[in-house]
């Protein structure tokens, strides 16, 4: 990594020295060249993800240290919650340690698998501990930041639970209590995976020392190793159930364009009647005003242009109700689709990522079964099972940060596309200023394609009091309420009676409130 390291320690890490020790033993027993290279490899391992956590950490005190001097040294209990500020930069510091995260789990985890199953068939003893060493380095890596995340979803899933207490009812209600869940059922798994890290940590340890109970360490590791994997696995086929079974519900909504046909003939039917009656009142204008020798002609010219004035205002109407319905049938029908496709995507990336920890599980049975019968993790069916199960997982979580790379790019290049109605986009960022900006992975869009069809939702299932809500025909906002109820943000889940839920989406107090509901109901499964 690139980002210069002011303070950092003196002493070598243990990973560090007991290879060098091995390396000097080697040279002095004439070890061959080729070992050399795959100490030498795992040596650099060790010193990668050792220099990148201490960066990572040195990082996000810098950025706290920076926010601090900004706020010009005020109390603490003036800016911001002690809560509030933990939870931040713990946050951050989390974020700044995923990247290290993900390349332990993808590359160097198996390749500590791989380089420890060629040592136990080789009976090499030095690459047996410089693998040990390395796997020492990964398991403490990904420990640090799973604990941390352990924390900070600890932390959110309290403060959800208040807010959920405090709304009581209602959008704010419903989203706070769903975060509540969520970040509680991440505190119990991230918790049970800093478990598994420990043990995997204590496993390299015994290795490194050449303890009698190293089979017993490995042994227990891979069980625990494979009850989270199973624990994991579980949840993603929980969370497909609940997003398939919400793009059913979509789903069943219809076609717009065909639920909304008999609606569209309506009022294409009263524009035509419209016309038809202006068209009448100008031929009768056009009689009164040509009639000659009566009496009072210029009152009845007067009556009938009023007339004439009001049946083309008429026909004007119907025209712009019929041309309006047009437009909220197209929105809705993309809105729609857009729920389907988030669900899909959803699927997707859940069955993936589940399979990955669903076969990290199986691998961990392996190697819980070898350590009780061969001594240590030496099977090649262990190793194997490791590397695909990285491999998947390592594939969802390079796809989600390209995705939402490109979607910060998007946030600040093109600030116009997903801008709401009525507002003046932002001024577009260079090349190079959104290039930055996408790489700032601890960053959440906060103007993206997922907010701006929340937004069209709630335009289109909202009252009459919400602006440009208030030509929206009743049979459109029935139907956006629909999908309200299919996206999981119906009357019942709010904890309010059909009427009241209607009343809250025309309230203009709520509207931010239902406009975040609704994105985190697209979002979620």
């Amino acid at each position: 990594m690139s980002t210069p390291i002011r303070r950092t320690s003196a002493r070598p890490s243990a990973a560090v020295l007991t290879p060098a020790r091995q390396r000097r033993e080697e040279s002095r027993t004439g070890g061959s060249s080729a070992r050399s290279t795959e100490r030498a490899f795992l040596e650099l391992q060790s010193r990668v993800g050792n220099r990148a956590a201490t960066a990572a950490v040195q990082r996000a005190r810098d950025s706290s240290g920076g926010r601090a001097a900004e706020n010009g040294g005020a109390p603490a209990a003036a800016r911001k919650n002690y809560r509030d500020r933990i939870a931040g930069l713990l946050d951050r510091f989390k974020k700044n340690l995923e990247p290290i995260d993900t390349f332990v789990k993808g590359f160097q985890t198996p390749a500590n698998a791989a380089f420890t199953q060629q040592a136990a068939t080789a009976a090499n003893e030095g690459l047996k501990h410089s693998a040990a060493a390395s796997g020492t380095s990964a398991a403490s890596g990904n420990l640090l930041t799973e604990a941390a995340g352990t924390v900070v979803s600890g932390m959110d899933a309290y403060k959800n639970m208040k807010d959920a207490r405090k709304h009581e009812t209602g959008a704010g209600h419903h989203t706070a209590k769903k975060k509540a869940r969520t970040k509680g059922a991440d505190t119990v798994v991230g918790a049970a995976g800093s478990g598994s890290y420990s043990a995997a940590v204590a496993k390299e340890v015994t290795k490194i020392q050449k303890a009698a109970d190293a089979a017993v360490a490995s042994e227990a590791s891979g069980i625990a190793s494979a009850s989270v994997g199973a624990i994991k696995g579980m949840r993603s086929a929980f969370r497909v159930g609940g997003a398939a079974r919400k793009y059913r519900q979509v789903k069943k909504l219809g076609d717009p364009h065909l639920v909304h046909a008999g609606s569209l003939a309506r009022l294409n039917e009263s524009r035509e009647h419209a016309n038809w009656a202006a068209a009448e009142a100008y031929v009768a204008l056009d009689a009164y005003w040509n009639h000659e020798g009566e009496g009072g002609r210029l009152e009845l010219v007067s009556e009938a242009v009023d007339a004439a004035w009001e049946a083309m205002g008429e026909a004007r109407d119907a025209a712009e109700n019929l041309q309006r319905a047009e437009r909220d049938i197209e929105k809705l029908s993309t809105v729609q689709g857009y729920a389907r496709k988030k669900q899909l995507a959803k699927i997707g990336k859940e069955t993936v990522g589940g399979g990955g920890e669903s076969t990290k599980a199986a691998a961990g049975v392996v190697t819980a079964v070898a350590a009780g019968t061969v001594g240590l993790a030496s099977n090649p069916v262990g190793w194997g099972l490791a590397g695909a199960g990285a491999g998947l997982v390592l594939g969802v979580t390079m796809y989600k940060a390209l995705r939402a790379a490109t979607k910060r790019y998007e946030e600040v290049h093109h600030p116009e596309r997903w801008a709401p109605d009525g507002e003046t986009p932002a001024e577009a960022a260079s090349r190079g200023d959104s290039l930055k900006h996408a790489l700032k992975f601890w960053k959440k869009v906060s103007k993206g394609e997922r907010q701006a069809m929340a937004r069209e939702i709630y335009a289109l299932a909202a009252g009459p009091e919400i602006s440009g809500s208030g030509r929206t025909t009743a049979e459109m906002r029935e139907s956006a309420r629909a999908l309200l109820v299919a996206l999981k943000s119906g009357p019942a889940k709010h904890k309010l009676e059909p009427e009241a839920w209607a009343e809250s989406l025309n309230d203009p107090a709520r509207s931010a409130g239902w406009i975040k509901e609704i994105a985190e109901q697209l979002a979620s499964g």
